[in-house]
């Protein structure tokens, strides 16, 4: 019998937001249908997508390359409806399931997501009558189960989860990079929904990549304690070994990725003493480095009047805080900003903090930016 919901579920899920890119930024689709194919050779079965995310394509991507080449009951598939982006009114959020639907071919989901709650968008969920709408669909038998995906601080997540304590679920950003990060609040929105009894499924694990290629502090501790482990893999496990985990998901971009995730992910063990130990010591170090927390999911760039390329230049900027590397964070901004707006043109109108997942101060991160690089581009 499973202690938690989920207890059972493998513990590695496949982020189907990040897939293989070839010509023109489309999904390289024959190498998606590989990487499938050996997450599920693995025994492993679980996929998430988006809504919004097949604004690069990923729900189609998900029907090509798993929902028309296997059995329906032979994986799980979860997705997401976002009222604050994509949606005008009650009409047309609702009317994204059913989109969603049609994309994935899936017939059903397993898993269904109000998307993104945060303090300047959970009242649309309210407005637009999404929590009834979820429960009418599980009646229905189109969903399985249904949660939220959450991004902001402790005290709503218990709010949230007080007003509506038949959420299944929750995801959370939950990395060791962002454990005690006063911005993200890790463990204390952990800590919320395990008090609450909820299963957790895990997003950002490795920090929208970060922690592939953690800061040079943090590789020397993690080489110390395992020089074979992959960086990615001391992210992928810490998030697995908490309590209950649903299952950690990993936005893998390529073959490689997912088969270094496999190689610890498929008999999957928990982080020991001494590498628990270590861990600890990499946060320490972490805490030390003044980088800019941005995980490149875009939600700031999509109402961005000026166009400007924020998670690019964000990249750019952490290139020189974080690697010391002066010249290529001028060289990275000036190809993101080539023909895109550069730091110098934010107007400050604040839509891409409202939109910011991890509550970063934009603007003037922005304007950091510009004085950094637009006089050396």
């Amino acid at each position: 019998m499973e202690r938690y919901f989920g207890e059972n579920t493998p513990k590695l899920g496949f982020g189907l937001m990040r897939l293989p890119k070839k010509g023109l930024g489309k999904i390289d689709i024959e190498q998606t249908k590989q990487m499938v194919d050996l997450f599920m050779e693995a025994g492993l079965n679980y996929f998430d997508t988006a809504y919004i995310y097949d604004l690069g394509g990923s729900e189609r991507a998900a029907k090509e390359a798993l929902v028309d080449r296997y059995p329906r009951e032979s994986f799980t598939l979860a997705t997401k409806l976002c009222a604050w982006m994509g949606a005008h009114n009650e009409k047309s959020a609702k009317q994204q399931f059913y989109t969603s639907l049609e994309r994935t071919g899936a017939g059903y989901f397993d898993f269904y997501l109000l998307h993104a709650l945060q303090a300047a968008n959970y009242k649309l969920y309210d407005k637009y009558h999404i929590w009834d709408f979820v429960k009418e669909l599980k009646e229905q038998g189109l969903i399985k189960h249904w949660g939220f995906s959450f991004h902001a601080a402790p005290d709503l997540l218990d709010k949230i989860l007080t007003d509506h304590p038949d959420a299944e679920f929750v995801q959370l950003q939950l990395n060791y990079a962002d454990w005690e990060n006063p911005r993200v609040t890790s463990r204390e929105n952990y800590e919320v929904a395990r008090r609450h009894g909820k299963s957790i499924i895990v997003m950002e694990p490795v920090k929208g990549g970060a922690l592939a290629k953690p800061p040079k502090d943090v590789q020397k501790i993690l080489r110390e304690a395992n020089k074979d482990a992959s960086f990615a893999s001391w992210a992928i496990r810490y998030a697995a070994s908490l309590d209950g985990i649903i299952t950690v998901l990993s936005g893998m971009s390529n073959l490689e990725q997912m088969r270094d995730n496999l190689s610890y992910m498929k008999d999957f063990k928990p982080l020991d003493k001494d590498e628990q130990t270590a861990i600890r010591k990499a946060q320490e170090a972490i805490t030390k480095i003044k980088s800019i927390p941005c995980t490149g999911c875009h939600y700031c760039t999509a109402g961005c009047p000026k166009k400007i390329p924020i998670p690019e230049i964000f990249e750019a900027r952490n290139q020189q805080l974080v690697w010391g590397q002066l010249e290529e964070g001028v060289r990275r901004y000036g190809k993101a900003t080539e023909n895109a707006g550069k730091a110098s043109d934010c107007i400050a109108c604040g839509q891409c903090e409202k939109a910011c997942p991890q509550q970063i101060d934009v603007i003037n991160r922005l304007r950091e930016c510009s004085s950094n690089f637009d006089q050396t581009t």
